[in-house]
C-alpha cells in the first residue's frame, strides 16, 4: 500500500496528457467544497440539538480554522510524499469526519459532531485543499493560474453540488420534510443518515482522483513551452525558496496579509448573503424581497464564486499576479463603497456589485497558488501554500465577527435596513486598502532566501 501511495509510483510516462490533472483535483476540491452548503441542514442541528444557531455554526468555523493549520502542519509532508498519499489521507479524514459527526447526532453528543466535521473534517480540508497544488503547477508552468483555477474553481462549486443533493437526500430519509419549503425541517436521523451517504459517496470521488493523479517526469516539459518567456517578468523567479525560509520573508507576511484582506472582504458579504438582501430593501425602496428571492441571490453569489476562481486567476496569466490583486483590492474598495452608499437604490445593481466583489474573493484564492509560485519557486510551493492558508483559517474569524459585531449593535436581527450595515461596509473598505497597499509593497524574494542548488537536489532526493 505505501508502495502504491508513493511519488516513485505515480510519475507518468511519455505520453500521458497533463489534462487528466485537474479531473483529478475537481474530484477532490468538488468534494470538500461541501463545507460551504452547512447552510442547509444548520435549522435541523439547532432544533435536533435544542441549542442556538452560534454552537452549531462553530462547527463550520472549527472547520475552516482546521484547515488553515493542517495546511500549514502537513504542507512539507504532502510535497515529500506527493498527491496520491495526501488526496487518499484528505479522502479518509474528511469521510470519517461525516462518520463521526452523524454518530454524533445520532446519539445527541454534539461534541461528536465538533470532533467529527469540525476536526477530523478539518483536516481533510486542509490536507485535499493542498494536495494537488504544486502537482498542477508543475504540470502547467506556461499557465500557473488557469491550472490553479480549474481545480480551485471546484471548491467554490461544491457547494452547488452539495446544497441541492442534500435537500434532496433529507426529504428521502425524512418524508415530513420537503425541501422546497424554506419552513420545513428535518429530523436529526435523517441529517445523520445525509452525513453516512455524503461520506461515503465523497470517499469514493476523492479516491477516484488519487488513483488517476500523477506528477510529471523531472525532465518534462509541454511542447513549446520556452521559460526564458517567465524570466523576463522580474516578479516571477527560477529559483527555489524552502518552505521554512519563506516564512521568513517579507513577502510572505505581505501577501499573508493581502490574502487576509480580501477573504475577511468577501466573508463579510458571504456570511450575510441572505438576509443582507432582505435588509437592504426591507424599508420601502423600490421593491422588497422575499426569502426565496434571497435564496436565489446566495446562489448568484455561488456562482461569481466559482466563476471568479477560473476567469480571475487565468487572467492573472496574462496580466501578472500582482496587477490582477491590485484589481481585486483597489475595485474592491470603490464597489464597497458603491454597496454602502447606493446599494439600497437598486436590487440589480445589489446583485452586481456583491457578484463581483465575490468573484474577486474567489478568485484571490485561485490566484494566490500562482503568486507564491513566482515569487518562491516551484520547490515546496505547496508546503508555503499550506502555511499561507492560516490566514484563511484568521479571516474566517475576523470576517463574520466585525460584522455580526456591527449589526448586534445596530439592532435585532429581521428589522435592520440597509443604513445598518453601512459601518460594516466602510470598515471593509479600511481592511481593503491596507491589503492593496500590502500587495503594492511586495517586490521580489532577496537572493539571500534563494535555496543552494545542491541541497535541494539532495533534499529531493
Amino acid at each position: 500500500m505505501l508502495d502504491f501511495l508513493s511519488r516513485e509510483r505515480i510519475v507518468a510516462r511519455p505520453g500521458y496528457s497533463r489534462w487528466l490533472i485537474p479531473p483529478a483535483a475537481l474530484a477532490v476540491h468538488l468534494s470538500i467544497g461541501q463545507v460551504y452548503a452547512t447552510s442547509v441542514y444548520k435549522s435541523a442541528l439547532v432544533q435536533h440539538f435544542d441549542t442556538s444557531l452560534t454552537r452549531v455554526g462553530f462547527v463550520f468555523s472549527l472547520a475552516i480554522v482546521m484547515l488553515g493549520l493542517s495546511a500549514a502542519l502537513f504542507g512539507t509532508w504532502v510535497d515529500r510524499n506527493g498527491p496520491r498519499a495526501a488526496m487518499v489521507v484528505a479522502a479518509v479524514f474528511w469521510s470519517s469526519g461525516f462518520l463521526v459527526a452523524a454518530l454524533g447526532i445520532s446519539s445527541d453528543q454534539l461534541w461528536l459532531v465538533y470532533l467529527g466535521y469540525g476536526v477530523l473534517g478539518g483536516i481533510g480540508l486542509g490536507i485535499g485543499y493542498i494536495s494537488p497544488v504544486s502537482t498542477l503547477i508543475k504540470w502547467f508552468p506556461d499557465r500557473p493560474g488557469l491550472a490553479t483555477g480549474m481545480a480551485i474553481m471546484g471548491f467554490g462549486g461544491g457547494a452547488m453540488v452539495a446544497s441541492p443533493l442534500s435537500g434532496r437526500l433529507m426529504a428521502l430519509y425524512d418524508s415530513g420534510y420537503d425541501s422546497s419549503d424554506p419552513g420545513s425541517v428535518a429530523s436529526g436521523g435523517a441529517v445523520a443518515a445525509l452525513f453516512v451517504t455524503l461520506g461515503l459517496v465523497y470517499l469514493g470521488f476523492m479516491l477516484f482522483g488519487a488513483l488517476i493523479v500523477r506528477v510529471p517526469a523531472d525532465d518534462w516539459a509541454p511542447e513549446g513551452y520556452d521559460p526564458s518567456e517567465k524570466k523576463q517578468n522580474k516578479m516571477v523567479t527560477d529559483a527555489s525558496v524552502s518552505a521554512n525560509t519563506a516564512i521568513r520573508t517579507p513577502q510572505f507576511w505581505l501577501l499573508w496579509t493581502v490574502l487576509f484582506c480580501n477573504v475577511t472582504a468577501g466573508i463579510g458579504i458571504l456570511e450575510q448573503a441572505s438576509p443582507m438582501i432582505q435588509d437592504f430593501f426591507r424599508e420601502g425602496g423600490s421593491s422588497t424581497v422575499s426569502a426565496a428571492a434571497a435564496g436565489g441571490f446566495v446562489g448568484v453569489l455561488s456562482i461569481c464564486n466559482m466563476a471568479g476562481r477560473f476567469v480571475w486567476s487565468s487572467t492573472s496569466d496574462k496580466i501578472g499576479r500582482k496587477p490582477t490583486y491590485m484589481v481585486y483590492l483597489g475595485v474592491g474598495v470603490a464597489l464597497y463603497l458603491a454597496l454602502a452608499l447606493g446599494g439600497s437604490t437598486s436590487i440589480v445593481l445589489f446583485v452586481a456589485l456583491a457578484g463581483i466583489i465575490i468573484s474577486f474573493y474567489g478568485g484571490g484564492f485561485a490566484t494566490v497558488p500562482a503568486y507564491l509560485r513566482d515569487l518562491f519557486g516551484t520547490y515546496q510551493v505547496g508546503a508555503i501554500h499550506g502555511r499561507l492558508l492560516t490566514a484563511w483559517s484568521a479571516a474566517g474569524v475576523a470576517g463574520p465577527l466585525i460584522i455580526n459585531a456591527f449589526l448586534d449593535a445596530q439592532g435585532e436581527p429581521g428589522k435592520l435596513v440597509s443604513g445598518d450595515y453601512r459601518p460594516a461596509l466602510l470598515t471593509m473598505v479600511g481592511v481593503l486598502v491596507v491589503g492593496f497597499l500590502a500587495n503594492l509593497a511586495i517586490r521580489p524574494v532577496d537572493e539571500k532566501y534563494h535555496e543552494p542548488e545542491s541541497e535541494k537536489k539532495e533534499a529531493d532526493a
